[in-house]
Formats: C-alpha cells, sequence, structure tokens
C-alpha cells in the first residue's frame, strides 16, 4: 500500500501558474485514499476557482490510468490526450509522476500529492527500481520529475557532488547518476536555472507519519 496526502492548493496553485492547459492525471492503482477520476475532477474544479481568485484562467482536461507505475500503459493512455496540454499533473505517488516524466520529458510534469509511506511487494522474478523514497516533502517538480532522494546514492537534494564519471555513480559505477539524469531532463524542458536553488537536506520527520484515510 503507498499513502500519499495531497499537497497545499496555494502549492499545486504556484505549480501550474504559468500554464494555461493542464492534463490531471488520476490513478486507480494501489495508493489510499483512492486518487482516480472522481479525485481528479474534483481537484480540477478546486484549482480552477482557485485560478480565478488569482485572475488565472486555467482549462483542465481529467483523466485517469489504472496504474501510473507501468510505464508502457502510462505511455500508451496519456499520448493521445497531450494534444494542446501545457504542462500535466499527477495524482498518483511519487513513481507514477517519475513515469509520466519519463514518458513525455517535454512536458512537465507536477505531483498533487506528497507521497508519505509504502508498503511492500515480494516478486520472484525480475528487479525492481527504488524510484521514490516516499520522503513527505516531493522534489520532484524542481527535479525534472527524477527524484535525487531515491535516485542519488548520496540522497542529495541539491546536487552535483562532481564525482560521477561518464554518467556514472560514483559509489555504484554501474548506476546511472541521478544529478546527471536531472541535469539532462531540465535541459529538455528548457529550466536549467533551477539547479542553482539550494534546498535543505531531507528532513525525516516528514517519513512514516500516522495518516488518517
Amino acid at each position: 500500500m503507498i499513502v500519499t496526502v495531497q499537497k497545499p492548493l496555494n502549492e499545486l496553485l504556484d505549480f501550474i501558474s504559468p500554464y494555461g492547459k493542464i492534463l490531471l492525471a488520476g490513478c486507480d492503482g494501489c495508493t489510499q485514499p483512492p486518487r482516480g477520476l472522481r479525485e481528479a475532477n474534483t481537484l480540477a474544479q478546486l484549482l480552477e476557482l482557485g485560478g480565478k481568485l488569482r485572475d488565472k484562467n486555467f482549462k483542465f482536461k481529467t483523466t485517469t490510468i489504472a496504474k501510473q507505475c507501468d510505464s508502457h500503459l502510462t505511455a500508451t493512455m496519456l499520448k493521445p490526450q497531450l494534444e494542446g496540454i501545457d504542462a500535466i499533473m499527477s495524482l498518483a505517488c511519487g513513481i507514477g509522476v517519475q513515469e509520466i516524466a519519463q514518458a513525455f520529458p517535454e512536458v512537465p510534469v507536477f505531483p498533487a500529492q506528497n507521497t508519505v509511506f509504502f508498503g511492500a511487494e515480494e516478486r520472484d522474478k525480475g528487479a525492481i527500481e527504488e524510484r521514490c523514497a516516499g520522503c513527505g516533502n516531493c522534489l520532484l517538480p524542481l527535479t525534472g520529475g527524477i527524484c535525487p532522494i531515491a535516485r542519488c546514492s548520496k540522497g542529495l537534494t541539491s546536487g552535483a557532488c562532481g564525482g560521477s564519471k561518464q554518467g556514472k555513480c560514483e559509489l555504484s559505477p554501474e548506476k546511472d547518476c541521478a544529478w546527471v539524469l536531472i541535469y539532462n531532463q531540465l535541459k529538455k524542458q528548457g529550466k536549467l536555472e533551477l539547479l542553482k536553488q539550494s534546498r535543505a537536506p531531507r528532513d525525516y520527520q516528514l517519513t512514516g507519519w500516522r495518516v488518517t484515510t
């Protein structure tokens, strides 16, 4: 099970303020409480009202996907809906946000939720790569949809460390350097100025706290 908590409405409005037409993508997967089409429609209404209070005339399109963590399904379902879309806001956990960002690197993708808790799933075959650490304060809008907490071996929130070689991590040479990935992603989006921002280290008090659903 994955537990998420919606980000404050003002923070979401800040994310989308430069854009006009936004796709809100729900997820019918494993998050609790549910974050599907009904929740996407409700959020669209709240953001539209909040936008009017800011003299912003947002246009929203809503959809939902069975599991945003399924990269093929996500890419297949969303691609036909992106015409005229300026940005995407995902109601999934941090993994879903990253799958969308990976599938459509030229489109800004924002998380509507903070992911705060993960359950465990056992698999007899294959491997599972950690993409989200459920840190409780999602940095994905600032890092091109790539989580530095989970994917950087040092968990750096302001990278890079300078030790990578040919795009690989100095601690785990078989692993891609997260901050090289972040740089390349932000470059595609024309947002390299975000790398100049300094952020505080991870606050572990925000992880794993109890949530009433």
